[in-house]
């Protein structure tokens, strides 16, 4: 049995850190960007100096990332004195997965040529770890897709 770690497999769009993987600061202040909006702009436009000031994110990156989130079609913008930002859907139907992957891309941290149909990997038929890296990222995929922004708004409300 061979026991391969393919020299394809590699870390991607996020840092590794000490013992753990960790998302760009655009999946973080962007995830909390867009819950602020979800639960804030439910009734009206909400400008990005507001969602600025109660998550402490700039406004400059602010813009960086709602463009991101407007090109995905999660947000609407607003021009004019009572513009702002909304959520392009409802909040029950968007995932922190379909946010997180609007900012970050794709949130697969091991890419590996074995677990990949369109790729080939010399290795792969003898390859075990190719199990390891398929179970981490679609635990990954799971746990992001099956928590809604609906969920989140919900309880961001209850502490409010």
């Amino acid at each position: 049995m061979v026991l391969c770690v393919c020299d394809k497999s590699r870390l991607k769009h996020s840092e590794f850190r000490g013992d753990r993987l960790k998302l760009s600061t655009k999946g973080k202040y962007g995830l909390r960007a867009f819950i602020d909006l979800a639960v804030w702009g439910e009734e009206k436009p909400v400008a990005l100096n507001s969602i600025a000031e109660r998550q402490e994110i700039s406004v400059s990156y602010l813009e960086q990332l709602m463009a991101k989130l407007k090109k995905a079609g999660l947000v609407k913008s607003l021009r004019g004195v009572n513009g702002g930002y909304t959520v392009a859907k409802p909040v029950e139907e968007i995932s922190v997965g379909d946010v997180l992957r609007a900012l970050e891309g794709d949130l697969t941290p091991v890419e590996c040529a074995g677990i990949d149909s369109n790729r080939q990997c010399s290795s792969s038929a003898q390859c075990v770890s190719k199990i390891v890296w398929k179970r981490i990222n679609d635990s990954i995929n799971d746990t992001v897709n099956s928590i809604y922004i609906g969920e989140l708004v919900k309880e961001s409300k209850r502490q409010i």
